[in-house]
């Protein structure tokens, strides 16, 4: 579920002036991280987002200082307003996991012109989005299917809740030619915060983004199952990992009463699993030494209702057990309660800690509560949830063998290994095309995640649409600009004819998903989430240049021209039951 873009080797004993993402390429003395809200164009903002972000955007601060005491100093910028996509919720979830993390990412960067910002910084550019990828409740952790709904959460050995919903994730990715980090958090990683829901943030945001990998063999620290086990504040970083980054550890220091009580703090429902009508407390695990001011505790049964407050008596308070009450039937809860030392320091003002959980009122423990605030669009493909996956998705790239499909130039396929997958890489010539040997349906959906390692310029795609061949091309270096258009259409090339469009799809060293759709009524193709081309037309009028042609007729194929691309997803899923065109 989660990957990092770049991967090293520990290099015992390293020593350098300041400290540098995992490759050693850039300076991470300071971070400048950038949060941004991220919403499809058909969904509305959570009303108190902006809390709930922020709330992350703190627990990360205090635990990247605690973590490397001021040797990397993390600024956390929340953009104020949303970004609205130009796309919907349907449009962003064409495709798997990764396909909308590039759409989404690739989206909002060229939104806010991301990159370095005036602190001079690490940039870091982490989205937390509205949307899973796909449909799921994820305050009751219940995704639609066609018979009702199935419990999609993690539960952790004690019954409580943690990240891990198979419709939602998180991905990030280290672009080190680029010198910047991307992150995705989708709305099960943090809307509703569970146990390790921060973990995950920073797992994701400033973890993989900076290169860190998971480490092996796994352990309890935040690169690795830190999010299943516990909150951020009790989580780490692993000493090898810090050293390897530059870290340099030195006296330890004691730590003030404010910073304690992050350190430490976590609060918990007792019991785990309440069932209605049960008495809940909330358990404070957190030094005895600390005194705290009277806490403020809120109770939500929905995710866009409202916080209800709960009396906290001293006496409870002294007891580190807070009661909240009983709830007379199955129910989603999330509680925060916002704390604040009575030894603070001396005209320091310092912000409170808030702890921040989840837990389910259960009939019995294999019984979910039931569906909650379920969004619209998500009810829409209820019905349709049980024809999920009816149509098969080919994996295409395990298909290819270059010694047999190549056409033209030296193509390489890398097998996958755990910490990267599947590749085949295009050489650098004029005309290199390879041939895909798998049937083609009539109508159909090819999606490609490529990257060009060169300057770029032509990327072709081979499409069969009603026994006709013709070709996509994309980013094709012409006069300083890049051009896209369909080839050929009337046996006009893309110097002539009507889908000629003059416009950047890609960007060295960047990967991007490429969306192809053929259908009986045109053609059409985006390039992360932006459509590039938009043609209907008949079959009849599409071509192949002989410069282009490969040995076989009936088959799909990828071209490149002066550019070497790096393809890791190539998957066909067909759009209709129809015969083939073999």
């Amino acid at each position: 579920m989660l990957f990092a873009g770049v991967l090293g080797t520990l290099a015992t004993g390293r020593v350098v002036a300041e400290m540098k993402t995992w490759d050693g390429r850039h300076s991470i003395a300071v971070i400048d991280a950038t949060i941004v809200y991220f919403l499809s164009a058909d969904r509305e903002a959570l009303p108190d987002w902006r809390e709930r972000i922020d709330h992350y955007a703190e627990r990360l601060r205090q635990f990247h200082e605690r973590e490397f005491q001021g040797q990397s100093r993390l600024n956390v910028r929340v953009v104020p307003e949303p970004i609205v996509s130009g796309l919907t919720t349907a449009q962003l979830r064409i495709g798997n996991a990764d396909s909308i993390f590039f759409r989404t990412l690739g989206e909002t960067d060229r939104r806010l012109e991301f990159g370095p910002g005036e602190g001079g910084g690490f940039p870091i550019l982490i989205v937390m989005s509205e949307l899973n990828w796909r449909p799921l409740d994820d305050f009751s952790r219940l995704a639609p299917t066609a018979t009702g709904w199935r419990f999609e959460g993690s539960l952790a050995e004690d019954g409580v809740h943690v990240p891990g919903a198979a419709s939602g994730g998180a991905r990030a990715t280290y672009l080190a030619d680029q010198g910047k980090g991307w992150g995705l958090v989708s709305g099960d990683g943090w809307r509703v915060p569970y146990r390790g829901s921060d973990c995950v943030v920073y797992h994701e945001g400033l973890g993989h983004t900076i290169g860190l990998p998971h480490p092996e063999p796994g352990d309890d620290s935040v690169m690795a199952f830190g999010q299943y086990r516990h909150p951020l504040n009790r989580s780490y970083i692993t000493e090898s990992q810090k050293l390897q980054l530059g870290w340099k550890p030195g006296p330890n220091q004691s730590r003030k009463a404010h910073q304690r009580l992050f350190d430490s703090a976590w609060a918990a429902p007792e019991p785990a699993v309440p069932r209605p009508g049960q008495p809940v407390s909330l358990k404070l695990d957190m030094p005895a030494d600390l005194a705290l001011a009277q806490p403020i505790v809120e109770l939500q049964t929905s995710l866009r209702g409202p916080w209800t407050r709960v009396s906290v008596s001293d006496a409870a308070l002294a007891q580190r057990s807070i009661p909240i009450g009983a709830f007379d039937r199955p129910a989603a809860v999330s509680y925060r309660m916002t704390m604040t030392p009575l030894d603070q320091p001396a005209g320091v003002e310092t912000p409170p800690v808030r702890l921040w959980g989840y837990f389910q009122v259960r009939v019995d423990p294999e019984t979910p509560a039931p569906a909650g605030d379920v969004h619209p669009n998500d009810r829409a493909v209820f019905a349709e949830a049980g024809n999920e996956g009816s149509e098969e998705v080919i994996d295409l790239l395990r298909l290819i063998d270059p010694t047999r499909d190549a056409v033209s130039g030296q193509w390489t396929l890398s097998a996958a290994s755990d910490a990267q997958a599947a590749a085949l890489l295009s050489p650098i010539a004029f005309g290199a095309r390879i041939e895909i040997p798998q049937s083609v349906p009539q109508e159909y959906q090819l999606t490609i995640i490529a990257e060009p390692l060169d300057e770029p310029n032509g990327l072709l795609l081979g499409q069969l649409s009603g026994g006709k061949r013709f070709a996509v091309l994309l980013g094709y270096a012409a006069d300083g600009k890049q051009v896209s258009a369909i080839e050929n259409i009337d046996n006009a090339n893309v110097q002539t004819n009507e889908t000629r469009v003059e416009r950047q799809v890609f960007r060295q060293n960047q990967p991007s998903q490429i969306i192809v759709t053929v259908k009986a009524s045109g053609v059409s193709a985006t390039v992360d989430g932006q459509q590039v081309i938009d043609w209907r037309g008949e079959p009849s009028r599409l071509s192949l240049s002989d410069y282009w042609q490969t040995r076989r007729q009936d088959v799909l194929f990828l071209g490149s021209y002066d550019c070497r691309y790096r393809f890791t997803r190539v998957t066909l899923q067909p759009l209709a039951t129809a015969d083939t065109n073999r």
